[in-house]
């Protein structure tokens, strides 16, 4: 797979990780996709997890979302040991063979678990067809054997994340896998990995993509859930690529409290307390690095945008904002073309329904990320006097930020987005063939 990566991209694949203990995970190719890539990934844990998730709102909701959320309610979100995520076909508006497809991928695992519905599913790739459901639960059978014979060593580990990173892709032209450790307030320290997924039909109301975080925390699933829902609406939910939301959108935690000792007491309850606090901040700031990896494959994308709205008063208002200038098909087209039109920035704004804007008050600009000064476009409702030269050079950039300050509040949000560009269409037209 490493030679088929883009010579820009290979920089975000990581050579080497730090994984949360007691998690094994692997992937194969099983047989869906004709070419031969992998398609299927486990994820196993020794101990029983908490765990909690995310959804799409799509009324079209997949076979494989449908039966996690049952398994997740029905468990209250206990007793889980595994995931289990098929790429190349999303088992997706399938009715009810696709509804037992989805049961026998979970009870294949379960019954490897020794525990009964003990295994969330997820699915990714094309929409209206049935998955090859032989060769996915005896590909199972092998992935779950391969994961129980892999070594403790920081180097077998990392080769078992990476190949499970490579399982979820579809149109992704690399893994995305994340590792890193953390300390609590208590003293404790632990780890979190994380696989992301998506390039195309990305757009936030939910979780956006299929996403997975495991670590050795130990937390109670109210926690678990709170943690969650927070870090969701400042990660995966504050990205955009082409305002298209999937059938399959997950987000899935798992913990398994590994990092605590036997017989240790600590356990991550208050949802007030230091520990959670700080638990719950790295939760978000690690979903958003899985998050901006997604944004930086976006379907045909050249530049990685970063949409900040500051001064707002409240949080829903500032995401609000953000979220319709990060989804503006004209914004979008014209940061592709490097066109500094910033008319289109602030129709955005005054189309977002957020009613406390106060026109006079609004200041957009141009951040380039290396360092050097911002180009401002309008001062308090006032347009400046805009150096087209240097606006061109900052939008020539891959990486740059739009600042819109509203000047009513002190709350903020980001989104993070891509521009749109011919490959995009190039990409879609051509997605089933």
């Amino acid at each position: 797979m490493s030679s088929e990566i883009p010579e820009a991209k290979k920089h975000l694949v990581p050579v080497k990780g730090t994984y949360p203990k007691g998690f094994k995970a692997t992937g194969i190719h099983c047989g869906i996709k004709k070419n031969g890539r992998k398609d299927l990934s486990l994820i196993i844990s020794e101990r029983p997890c908490t765990s909690s998730a995310v959804f799409t709102t799509n009324i079209f909701k997949a076979a494989p979302v449908l039966l996690s959320r049952e398994i997740l309610d029905k468990r209250n979100g206990q007793n889980i040991y595994s995931l289990v995520t098929n790429s190349g076909c999303a088992n997706a508006v399938t009715g009810t063979k696709g509804l037992a497809n989805a049961r026998m991928m979970s009870d294949a695992v379960s019954k490897l678990n020794g525990v009964e519905e003990s295994s969330l599913v997820m699915s990714t790739g094309v929409i209206g067809q049935h998955i090859p459901i032989e060769k996915i639960v005896n590909g199972i059978n092998q992935a779950y054997e391969l994961a129980k014979r892999q070594n403790t060593s920081d180097e077998e580990l990392h080769e078992g994340w990476i190949k499970s990173a490579e399982s979820f892709m579809t149109t992704d032209t690399f893994p995305k896998l994340r590792s890193k450790k953390f300390t609590l307030p208590s003293g404790l320290t632990y780890s979190m990995a994380g696989i992301s997924k998506g390039a195309g039909m990305i757009h936030p109301n939910m979780a956006t993509l299929l996403a997975t975080v495991v670590t050795d925390v130990p937390i109670t699933v109210k926690a678990l859930n709170e943690a969650l829902k927070h870090a969701a609406d400042r990660s995966f939910n504050a990205i955009s690529i082409d305002n298209d939301m999937s059938t399959n959108d997950t987000f899935a935690i798992l913990a398994n409290g590994a990092a605590t000792k036997d017989g240790e007491k600590l356990i991550i309850d208050d949802i007030n307390g230091g520990d959670f606090i700080q638990f719950r901040d790295d939760l978000t700031e690690f979903a958003a690095d899985l998050a901006k990896l997604v944004v930086r494959d976006g379907e045909g994308a050249t530049k990685f945008v970063t949409i900040h709205v500051k001064g707002a008063k409240t949080f829903a208002d500032a995401k609000q904002i953000a979220s319709t200038i990060s989804t503006s098909s004209l914004v979008k087209t014209a940061l592709y073309g490097q066109d500094a039109n910033w008319g289109r920035i602030l129709c955005a704004v005054g189309y977002a329904g957020v009613s406390s804007v106060i026109p006079g008050k609004v200041s957009v600009s141009f951040v380039p990320t290396d360092g050097t000064a911002p180009l401002r476009l309008l001062k308090l409702g006032e347009p400046e006097n805009v150096d087209e030269a240097r606006a061109s050079e900052i939008l020539a950039m891959e990486e740059l930020e739009i600042s819109v300050n509203l000047d009513i509040g002190n709350q903020e949000a980001k989104m993070w987005t891509c521009d749109y560009s011919h490959e995009y269409i190039t990409i879609n037209a051509d997605y089933r063939t």
